[in-house]
């Protein structure tokens, strides 16, 4: 069925933002992108979701290499011990040193989930040598692969505006008719509010059509 996602900003990327813009998704590919009254008359029969803020392309995540093999996401049962950031550095040596292939499968797992409620659809620099455990929960998350970008400063973070990048250079790429349905919402009036806040004010993440990530 074919659904249209509507917010009171669209910002595609490589072209003009659109006040009261929607996105028209037909199966996994974007089918127009445009104003809501336009696109509408363009598919009557769409079912329509309204979400607030921007509507923007999917995230990349430059930093997935580090984030999915160099930290440990906490299950949220060890949240008051070890808090619900990625633990880096010595604290993820300390918890690496004793952690069996359930326990880091179940972070990797976790981590993938938690780029997803942060608007990321494609992740950066993954090899094909990656090991049998990430390659599988990449693979099932359905996360696009980039290839590697700039190598980014600083420690991991799960939002790929912690770096300072502007959306053009975050976004996985345009939101044109075509290409994949990869696209975020979030619960910010625009582009400046955006970086501010950062990508967890994610409200919405949809991933070759599908909407996987919803805040409320």
């Amino acid at each position: 069925m074919l659904t249209i996602h509507a917010a009171p900003l669209v910002l595609p990327v490589g072209a003009a933002a659109v006040a009261g813009g929607a996105v028209a998704v037909d199966g996994d590919r974007i089918a127009a992108v445009g104003p809501l009254d336009e696109v509408v008359a363009a598919h009557p029969a769409a079912r329509i979701r309204r979400w607030p803020g921007v509507l923007t392309p999917g995230l990349r995540q430059d930093r997935a290499r580090d984030l999915l093999t160099r930290c440990y996401h906490p299950d949220p049962r060890e949240a008051d011990e070890l808090g619900e950031l990625p633990l880096w550095g010595e604290e993820f040596e300390r918890i690496a040193a004793t952690m069996d292939a359930t326990r880091r499968a179940g972070s990797v797992r976790r981590g993938l989930q938690r780029m997803l409620r942060h608007g990321t659809t494609h992740l950066a620099g993954l090899a094909d040598g990656d090991d049998p455990v990430l390659r599988t929960a990449v693979a099932r998350s359905g996360l696009g692969r980039l290839p590697a970008g700039p190598p980014p400063s600083g420690p991991p973070d799960l939002d790929p505006f912690a770096g300072g990048g502007d959306l053009a250079g975050t976004a996985y790429g345009p939101l044109v008719a075509g290409a994949g349905a990869h696209f975020a919402v979030f619960d910010v009036p625009d582009e400046p509010a955006l970086r501010t806040s950062g990508a967890s004010s994610c409200v919405a993440t949809v991933l070759a059509g599908r909407l996987v990530h919803r805040a409320r």
